[in-house]
């Protein structure tokens, strides 16, 4: 009789491959990761071309509306990592206003200092109990208010002012 396997040998991760380019002092660098001389723009387009559904959409729409409510806003891109060669869109404006995170099921939108906004259309719906950041996860079919967004963008800029 054959033997099973036991329910420890399912959750063995597969050995880690070695990385296909040199390693910086930031961290590994893997292929899939933009290349160094691209702006944090064209990399935000490329990263929301790659996702191709409705989380591109949702991403391209927040930073619409970013645009739209400060037209001078810094575009970044931070904590690439071999996990997230891409990584993560940052909109600043005298200091991080939000970033904008894309996962599987949803695409977060997370204020910096957003526990300190007023926030009286009730946006935020994520990240509640800490005591700095605030976030606003949108699903597939959610819609992102225009006025209430730029209005929290506007905030949060003016707090990073004072």
């Amino acid at each position: 009789m054959a033997k099973k396997p036991s329910k420890n040998a399912a959750r063995t991760k597969p050995a880690k491959q070695a990385p296909s380019k040199p390693s910086s002092a930031r961290g590994t660098r893997t292929t899939d990761a933009p290349p160094a001389d691209v702006s944090a723009s064209d990399a935000i387009d490329a990263r929301i071309a790659s996702l191709g559904d409705w989380r591109g959409a949702t991403l391209a729409r927040a930073r619409e509306l970013i645009q739209q409510a400060l037209p001078n806003v810094v575009e970044e891109v931070k904590w690439r990592k071999p996990s997230n060669p891409a990584g993560v869109p940052v909109w600043s404006h005298g200091g991080i206003i939000c970033t904008g995170e894309v996962y599987k099921d949803k695409v977060k939108l997370t204020f910096a200092k957003g526990a300190a906004l007023e926030d009286p259309k009730g946006l935020f719906n994520a990240s509640l109990g800490g005591g700095t950041r605030r976030a606003i996860d949108l699903f597939e079919g959610d819609t992102l208010g225009a006025t209430a967004f730029k209005s929290l963008v506007k905030a949060a800029a003016k707090l990073n002012a004072s």
